[in-house]
């Protein structure tokens, strides 16, 4: 299937504000979620704060699909349950609630009354691809733009050495059109890769002149 998408905006996160982003305009505050309520702030770990705030960036009237991919999700709170459990403890139904997949959206959802169509992906290393293409599919479908954030949560130490992982806490968000914007060029990869959020933000701050994925992407000048 070929990719034709162009894209109009986006957004990046990193913990340390000015890491990979260079332009201002694309970053979004190092300590995310200020807009969020409180009762919904605390819900979210920090990665699931900026993925909230990326999308409010992007899509401030709340009118567009959205769709949000973690290679790994809140791991933190999922290996929280589950030392609980091995040690007998209950388990918090709202803790529970929030270890899915699609719960950063549906915090997101409540807190913008957005009523237009969510998606939650987890791709074994292959987010970036997949979120691309399942943003073009909304589009074929008719919507004007379509939000997209791939993200990642902190790694707690009991895990690290035995995944892949950026290393820390980031996320970028991308709005994507048919028809405006920069273009988005797919070739065959010389080997194909799995781009971490900052890779992809080095990518679109122009530090690194493709991105290597399933596909190598490209973007037109601007």
């Amino acid at each position: 299937m070929s990719f034709f998408l162009h894209l109009e905006d986006w957004r990046g996160w990193h913990p340390k504000e000015t890491v990979a982003i260079c332009d201002p305009s694309h970053r979004i505050s190092a300590q995310p979620g200020k807009n969020l309520p409180a009762m919904l702030r605390r819900r979210l770990d920090d990665a699931g704060r900026a993925t909230c705030e990326i999308l409010s960036a992007l899509a401030p009237e709340a009118g567009l699909p959205l769709i949000h991919a973690s290679r790994h999700g809140d791991t933190t709170h999922t290996l929280g349950m589950l030392e609980a459990l091995e040690s007998g403890e209950p388990i918090s139904p709202t803790r529970f609630s929030m270890s899915v997949h699609n719960a950063v959206l549906g915090v997101h959802s409540i807190s913008c009354a957005h009523h237009r169509p969510l998606q939650a992906l987890g791709a074994c290393g292959d987010e970036f691809d997949a979120v691309l293409l399942e943003a073009q599919g909304y589009l074929l479908e008719g919507h004007r733009a379509v939000v997209a954030v791939f993200s990642e949560g902190s790694l707690p130490s009991a895990y690290q050495g035995h995944t892949e992982h950026p290393g820390t806490a980031c996320a970028v968000g991308m709005r994507l059109t048919l028809d405006r914007g920069r273009r988005l060029m797919a070739s065959d990869p010389i080997r194909s890769a799995r781009p971490t959020p900052i890779e992809v933000m080095a990518w679109l701050s122009g530090n690194t002149p493709f991105l290597a994925g399933r596909q190598r992407w490209q973007m037109e000048a601007g």
